[in-house]
């Protein structure tokens, strides 16, 4: 290769490097300012967050019902390990899960993870979310199974009052009113 064709392809790298490096950044910021790690970082949702296990899952989880043994939604971890984590994701699976709430099988996420939210968001957004999440380092962590309204959890979760229901009033058009 000639001097001239090594130095065009040097500079065209570190464009391409400092274009991702701007991506990634752009991802972190969004990651913070919406909160990821409120909910998928172990420990968060009781004020006692792990540092260990950034946007790693979570053990505790949220319940989604108003029953007596409510849903229960564990925040998945976010990092790319490959066994826990999105590491077995495509870029665009992730991007998909981001704005729509639909994993990389196909099916329909709670709305307790904010997706009709993030459908208003620009696709560049949520691609730098998605550069920034696979730039993270992989943390080995299985969160629980997910539990179904009406049965029994085996782990902790906290109520937030984010139920997927509609109140009657609501439903029949009635005003609803604060004391």
């Amino acid at each position: 290769m000639k001097p001239l064709s090594i130095a065009l392809t040097m500079i065209v790298t570190l464009a391409a490097h400092a274009e991702d490096a701007q991506q990634i950044e752009r991802g972190r910021y969004l990651v913070d300012l919406l909160s990821c790690a409120a909910c998928h970082t172990d420990g968060q949702l009781l004020s006692e967050p792990r540092a260990d296990r950034y946007l790693a899952g979570s053990s505790i989880g949220i319940a989604y019902s108003n029953h007596d043994k409510p849903g229960v939604v564990f925040p998945a971890n976010l990092t790319p390990d490959p066994d826990t984590g999105l590491g077995r994701w495509s870029a665009a699976e992730i991007t998909k899960n981001i704005q729509y709430g639909i994993d990389r099988h196909g099916r329909q996420q709670l709305p307790i993870m904010p997706w009709p939210g993030y459908a208003h968001m620009q696709q560049e957004d949520a691609e730098a979310i998605t550069a920034y999440l696979m730039s993270l380092p992989p943390v080995k962590h299985a969160v629980p199974t997910n539990v179904a309204p009406n049965t029994p959890s085996s782990a902790p979760y906290v109520r937030y009052g984010v139920y997927v229901f509609f109140p009657k009033t609501a439903i029949e058009g009635e005003t609803i009113t604060t004391p």
